[in-house]
């Protein structure tokens, strides 16, 4: 599994040994039945236990702005952020080298909620900062751009905390586009 070595699956191993047999047998069914109570959202293909997801269908939040994340983690790391909008999840970036193109990702169905019922007035792109996050993200602008929304992009930059001296120029030069007034 990712993220995890031989020393952290040793020392899991370990525990589920340790445990009753009932809760293993509750774990197992837990695991069993994760991909069948499991399902992708019909509108913006964020994960949850029901379609249209519970996001999607929260009347509180604000349908006029969609953030565009490549993964469900990010839309729970955004959530973390008190991120009110909707979202709309890629399912990955464009990746020429690992043949990833945008006709494998959920880019196509992004202009039709544009032209849904809803005026949607914010497209906020929040891909990764990384090679193919960029070319993902400059993509969504060119096939969005004429379509009379609002389309920003999640700043780069220093992170909270981070001291100078250590970060690398790219990322000094992304903090100096990105300034705001103070």
């Amino acid at each position: 599994m990712p993220g995890i070595g031989p020393k952290t699956a040793q020392r899991l191993t370990f525990y589920l040994l340790n445990n009753p047999e009932l809760e293993l047998e509750k774990f197992s069914n837990s695991l069993l039945n994760l991909k069948g109570q499991t399902k992708v959202c019909e509108i913006c293909h964020n994960v949850d236990e029901i379609s249209p997801c519970s996001i999607c269908s929260d009347e509180k939040r604000d349908h006029s702005r969609i953030c565009v994340v490549e993964t469900p983690l990010d839309v729970l790391a955004l959530e973390t952020a008190d991120f009110n909008g909707l979202y709309h999840v890629l399912g990955g970036a464009i990746s020429p080298l690992n043949n990833i193109g945008a006709e494998d990702l959920y880019i196509d169905s992004l202009p039709k909620r544009l032209r849904g019922e809803t005026p949607v007035l914010e497209v906020i792109i929040a891909t990764n900062p990384n090679l193919e996050g960029e070319a993902t993200a400059m993509y969504i602008q060119r096939i969005l751009r004429n379509m009379g929304t609002k389309i920003t992009r999640i700043g780069h930059g220093l992170p909270v905390g981070g001291d100078l001296e250590y970060a690398d120029s790219t990322t000094l030069k992304r903090a100096l586009e990105g300034r705001r007034e103070f």
